[in-house]
Order: C-alpha cells, then structure tokens, then sequence
C-alpha cells in the first residue's frame, strides 16, 4: 500500500424551509476532504426532485460556483468524500448513489465495507440485477430497493435491509419526503446528528457540524435509524445492536478536536494503553 487511505465522509442535511442546502453541503464535505480524497458528489432534493452532481477529484474542483447554482436550492441535501476501498477511481463509483425505482427514487451515502457483499451480489445477480459499479454501496441500495417492494415505507425497507447486511456501514439516506441516518448494529462507523435552527444535520464527523455553524447533538447509536420529515422533524427507531468501536478510526483517522461516541478522540487516545513492540523491531 503506497499511501494511507482514510474512511469515506458522508454528510445529510434537512430543511423544514427551501434554501441553499447544495452550499451548505460543500462547506461540510470540505471539512470532511481528509476522509476521501478520490471523488466526491452532493445530491440536492427540492420537493421531491433530485439533482445531483458528482466526479473523481477533490471538493473544490469538482463543485465551482456555477455547479452549486445548478444543483440549486432544496429541503434536503446529502454528500458524500470517497475513498475506494477496491479497484480505481471512477465517475461511477462515485457518491452519493441515485437510484430510481417503481416507489419513488433514493439517494444513498455510505462509509463502511460489508462482510457479506461479494455472496449478496450474487443473489442479488441471480434474481436480474444489473450492477454498474463495483463498491458495497450498490449493493446496499439494491437491497435496500428490493425491501422496499416489499414494505410499506422506506424506513421500514431500511430495517429489513439491516438484517440482511454484515460489516461496517454508516447511511445516509433521502427518499423523495424523508432524510434518514443509519448505523450499523456495531457502531463499527461513526455518524452524529447536529442541528442548526429548525435543520437536522448528520455527518460522519462534527467537524462538518462546526463547518456550517451546527451544533452537536448526539452520536447515531449503533443499529439506529433517525428519520427525519415535516410530521416528525426526528424520530428513532433501533434493531439490537452490540457497539464496537473502530480503534483504526479513532487512533489513526480523525482529527483529535471532533466529538466521537459521547468521548473525544483526544480522550480516547490518551486513554488507551500503548502496544508494547517486540524487542527485535525496537
């Protein structure tokens, strides 16, 4: 490995109000370029029409003034810094996803790796999927989609899904009406919730909060889906989860300012005991 490669960033952000969610999204995955530096994309959902844009490079080169004006004002917003976790950067592999199906699209951002993902595509293969991309995230928003058909509401798709999913994931994701956050049931990524106003903001880090003057709310406890829409502004849900923090990102990954799982990184780190090295490699 010739370079250290950090974790993807994912950012969501909901307004009761339309406004200019596509910059506040920039400025958040500005913050969080250190998690992913390959490519980088910002969905914008404006009454339940969404515009996207995405491309391989770093925020500022691929979101110019003229690009944030054409992805417009929104309620909602998600975004997303990738680094790739196999084969060479592309458009494709980009994020966020945007899928659109029979119930309405879905716009999906996701950090992590599934355990499970190479036996779930080809299930899912078997069935007629047509895959485009070669990450986990395809497969999630398949999985996702294919719950849905199934269920009477997104959320409810969401947990069904989770059941059938194995790894590291934190979701971001947008229906048409709704902006959920998920983590998965071991709290192997990090994911919080800020507020700015009457705005519910998510993000894999609070840096991205600080970044567009939001402040801390509270992490996104693992195997929790947070929903947010005009009737619940933000509700909760949880399947069983068994927390399991990620020592990589912790020790290596974030910044020691940010907030992570109700401890700062900095407290973490001094807390944690030192390795002790074999004597031949001293």
């Amino acid at each position: 490995m010739k370079h250290i490669h950090e974790e993807c960033g994912v950012f969501g952000i909901w307004s009761p109000e339309e406004y200019d969610v596509a910059s506040e999204a920039y400025m958040a995955l500005y913050a969080l370029q250190h998690r992913g530096q390959e490519s980088c994309g910002i969905a914008v959902n404006k009454n339940g029409v969404i515009t996207a844009h995405k491309d391989v490079g770093l925020v500022p080169d691929v979101f110019h003034r003229d690009v944030l004006n054409k992805l417009g004002d929104g309620q909602m917003a998600v975004g997303h810094v990738r680094y790739s976790t196999s084969g060479k950067p592309t458009r494709s592999d980009a994020q966020p996803l945007v899928v659109r199906h029979i119930k309405g699209n879905m716009v999906l951002a996701h950090n992590g790796a599934l355990t499970n993902a190479r036996e779930l595509r080809e299930e899912l293969e078997l069935s007629g999927a047509i895959f485009h991309t070669n990450n986990d995230s395809e497969v999630i928003s398949y999985i996702i989609t294919s719950e849905r058909l199934r269920r009477s509401s997104i959320e409810q798709a969401i947990e069904g899904a989770m059941y059938r999913l194995k790894g590291a994931y934190s979701l971001v994701i947008m229906s048409p009406r709704k902006l959920i956050a998920v983590r998965d049931p071991n709290g192997f990524r990090p994911l919080c919730m800020g507020r700015m106003g009457d705005k519910i903001i998510f993000a894999s880090e609070s840096c991205a909060l600080d970044s567009i003057g939001a402040s801390f709310v509270r992490d996104i406890e693992p195997g929790e889906i947070v929903v947010c829409d005009r009737e619940r502004s933000a509700a909760s849900a949880a399947i069983a989860a068994a927390s399991a923090i990620c020592v990589c990102s912790s020790m290596f990954i974030m910044p020691v300012l940010i907030r992570s799982s109700k401890v700062s990184v900095y407290m973490r780190r001094v807390s944690r005991p030192v390795p002790s090295l074999p004597r031949n490699i001293l």
